[in-house]
């Protein structure tokens, strides 16, 4: 379990990454999110290495598209 600034630190991130995806799309946010607290589980816990990471979520790689 992550402290309180740290969570503060993975819901801020979570809601940067997230600006323009619309609350109703659960399933994106909630990829995002699994990622960050991956990140952050093993011990990235640089604003800028999750922001990294979240985008990155949000990116599939070019052979999905």
């Amino acid at each position: 379990m992550f402290s309180a600034e740290t969570t503060a630190l993975l819901r801020a991130v979570l809601e940067e990454v997230c600006e323009k995806i619309p609350v109703s799309e659960v399933g994106a946010r909630t990829h995002v999110a699994s990622k960050i607290l991956e990140a952050a589980a093993q011990g990235q816990l640089s604003t800028d290495a999750l922001r990294k990471v979240g985008r990155k979520a949000l990116n599939p790689p070019t052979m999905w598209r």
